[in-house]
């Protein structure tokens, strides 16, 4: 089915698909390793992305190492991105709408790729993760009054 089946929330950005695949991929990766949240906040990008995490402890350079690794494994693995359509009131378990508008639709659009990630979105994403490319981590930032992490990353189609 297509979103013109049903009716989702107006969206009102233009999303680069690959970088915003590889958003909910860096949100799980970060979920696996590090058991926080998904992102704090997140700035998609051509030519930039940045996104942050509330976690325990600074990450070690071999951690951080590791985050790159593991999203290009991930992406390597060539996952399909789908789309499920689900009734607010029949949503899989663990799914939250904490972070949708309150005005949002009776009708939910899940994205799932593969069987690594899955959250509620109406943005344009990839067909597969082969397609997002390269991840390359620019750098990090840590803050420590706060425990934000910072992971600015690009990737390379």
């Amino acid at each position: 089915m297509s979103d013109t089946d049903y009716v989702l929330n107006v969206h009102n950005k233009e999303e680069f698909p690959p970088a915003h695949t590889a958003e909910h991929l860096l949100n799980q990766t970060m979920f696996r390793m590090f058991g926080c949240e998904r992102s704090l906040n997140a700035h998609i990008e051509r030519k930039k992305c940045k996104m942050t995490f509330k976690l325990d402890h600074k990450p070690s350079r071999k951690e951080e190492k590791e985050i790159a690794d593991r999203m290009n494994e991930v992406i390597s693995e060539d996952l399909p991105v789908k789309f499920e359509y689900v009734k607010r009131d029949n949503l899989p378990k663990g799914i939250s709408l904490e972070r949708l508008p309150e005005d949002a639709s009776d009708i939910i659009r899940l994205v799932c790729i593969g069987d690594y990630d899955i959250c509620p979105c109406i943005g344009r994403h990839v067909r597969s993760t082969s397609q997002i490319g390269r991840f390359e981590m620019l750098g990090t930032n840590w803050d420590e009054s706060s425990h934000s992490f910072r992971v600015r990353f690009k990737v390379i189609p």
